[in-house]
């Protein structure tokens, strides 16, 4: 990946950022948080130039978590009303959730957060 081209400190955070990283074949900004202890997130933002290809890039990434964590809630409205898309694991060490909004022109996106980094954010334990 290289040097970040950012890096900032924020509340014993570092977070890292990162452009024109691949996964799974398509191109993505990356953004990493950590802390002392490690990685405690990050999120990929993945650039598509059609809503075709955001769909693909959806429904490939989605197969991919789905064989790696298994079956999660699935949000089946896009195709029919191109509504907010989302599929979220709850992982003893965080949540990954994979999430697109085509109706606002979003940008598939996918999340991991550790319990610290979910309660530095949200103010919450995630289950």
């Amino acid at each position: 990946m290289g040097p970040p081209m950012s890096r900032d400190q924020i509340d014993g955070f570092v977070s890292l950022i990162w452009d024109n990283v691949e996964v799974s074949g398509y191109t993505t900004f990356m953004l990493a948080y950590f802390s002392e202890s490690g990685l405690q997130g990050g999120v990929y933002y993945f650039l598509t130039h059609s809503l075709e290809e955001t769909m693909r890039c959806y429904a490939e990434l989605q197969q991919e978590l789905l064989n790696r964590y298994g079956p999660t809630q699935v949000f089946d409205r896009i195709t029919r009303e191109l509504r907010p898309y989302a599929s979220t694991w709850n992982l003893p060490g965080g949540f990954v959730r994979l999430r697109v909004n085509t109706r606002q022109g979003d940008p598939v996106t996918l999340w991991y957060s550790s319990p610290k980094l979910t309660m530095h954010v949200l103010g919450e334990r995630q289950n």
